[in-house]
């Protein structure tokens, strides 16, 4: 009989995040102030961020200590199952050993609060009195939403126009954790006000208005879901108890390690520790990080500094980007449709560290309604991403008949995503990919450093 599930227990959880850029070839490049085009130091950040995630942002450090009081609250659901997908194997016909690491198993359903619990924990030791955030499909919200209910800190979320009007059990999660949520752009900002009231949003101006809110109130800070080097950082414990549980389910290689990307955090988390792995000489796994056609920042954005919100308020980062004033598709991926990728995911593809596909949308919802059917997870639209991909790497080993050993990033669940479903179930869910005239006219736009 095949065991189906590999668990850690509490005292085998990582006590230490892990920082890859100790063990990258070549130094990323530094982000640079707006103004300046200078290089950002610890006082350009200050206003937004507590010293303690500062100090991480930049730091070269290979480990980073996980707090005793984030520790306490990670065990509320850490360490996550690593499940081997016995049910999908066989109705794929394949030899490899497929499974998958579930993040759909914390309060807030997904990933996220793996970085929303240290960063409310370091603001809260600065007697910060609110944070506030953007949010795409609803995820991030609600994760700093929770955490910010644990520490006593009220929580104001921007959400991304067409996610707030077609996600409304989103907003509602958001709220019953406490959180306050404005449709983004809303007419509390300058940043908002640029826009028209019906605009769709993007993740972008989402973060402009944060932002600017944060930055004019001294009790306040700003909060970021993905992206930054230290919220990459926070995610790792998901790679760093795969290793583990692989290492209990027998395997000793590693063939494939697939995540879906939007801004990075949840495709770092788990694929960062594998690269290190391979840096060392200790594996050679191919690592994949998958993005939809309608928003693909890595296959066909430029690498390059551009702003990381759309008004032009954050630093310029260097990163592959379509453009800090581009406007993605409203596909169901919310979490998916960001103009950029996180700066540490971007260097490590142009390393060629990493190797960045795009998939349709329609191709993903068939995939995870297979998925459903033969392992009982409804996976976030996100997460359906790195689930077709899966499914390519699997058919393609029972074409060459080879014993692979896939892991897969679950990022989250879709439970409160079946207004989806229920477009891909009854036809109307259309790919939409990215042309060339659009590529084109949102890069345009890029500054030239």
């Amino acid at each position: 009989m095949s065991q189906h599930k590999f668990v850690l227990d509490e005292s085998e959880m990582p006590t230490h995040w892990y920082n890859i850029v100790a063990d990258l070839p070549t130094p990323p490049p530094p982000p640079l102030h707006p103004g300046t085009r200078e290089p950002v130091g610890p006082d350009d950040l200050a206003p937004l961020f507590p010293i303690e995630l500062i100090m991480q942002e930049v730091s070269g450090e290979r480990f980073v200590e996980i707090p005793e009081a984030v520790r306490e609250v990670y065990r509320q659901w850490r360490p996550s199952p690593l499940i081997r997908a016995v049910r999908l194997e066989e109705k794929l016909g394949t030899p490899a050993r497929i499974y998958y690491k579930y993040e759909g198993v914390s309060p807030a359903g997904s990933h996220k609060v793996n970085t929303s619990v240290p960063q409310v924990y370091y603001n809260s030791l600065h007697g910060v009195k609110r944070l506030t955030t953007e949010t795409g499909a609803g995820q991030w919200g609600t994760a700093l939403a929770y955490a910010c209910s644990l520490f006593g800190i009220d929580c104001e979320v921007w959400q991304v126009g067409t996610s707030f009007d077609t996600k409304p059990q989103r907003r509602t999660l958001i709220e019953v954790f406490g959180g306050k949520v404005h449709r983004s752009p809303s007419r509390l900002t300058e940043s908002g006000k640029a826009f028209p009231e019906d605009h769709p949003g993007t993740l972008g101006i989402a973060i402009s208005e944060a932002v600017e809110v944060a930055a004019q109130d001294p009790d306040s800070k700003y909060s970021l879901g993905s992206v930054l080097n230290h919220v990459l950082l926070h995610q790792t414990v998901i790679g760093e108890e795969a290793l583990r549980q692989l290492a209990k389910a027998g395997e000793d290689k590693v063939d494939l390690v697939i995540g879906c990307a939007g801004g990075g955090s949840n495709f770092a988390g788990l694929a960062f520790p594998f690269v290190r792995e391979n840096l060392t000489g200790n594996a050679n796994a191919r690592i994949v990080a998958v993005e939809p056609t309608s928003c693909p920042t890595m296959t066909r954005g430029d690498y390059r500094y551009d702003f990381g919100d759309t008004v032009g308020l954050t630093p310029l980062m260097k990163m592959y980007t379509l453009g800090h004033g581009f406007v993605p598709s409203t596909i169901h991926a919310g979490g998916l449709r960001y103009h950029g990728m996180a700066p540490l995911v971007s260097h490590a593809v142009h390393e060629g560290l990493i190797e960045p596909v795009a998939l349709h949308q329609r191709e993903c919802f068939e995939t995870a309604i297979e998925f459903a059917r033969t392992e009982g997870i409804v996976p976030a639209p996100e997460s359906s991403h790195a689930l077709a991909q899966m499914r390519r790497e699997a058919l393609a080993a029972k074409e060459s008949g080879e014993e692979k050993v896939i892991v897969v990033g679950l990022s989250g669940h879709g439970l409160l995503e079946l207004g989806a479903y229920d477009e891909y179930l009854s036809g109307r869910l259309e790919d939409d990919p990215l042309s060339e005239d659009s590529l084109q006219a949102a890069l345009a736009e890029v500054p030239v450093v």
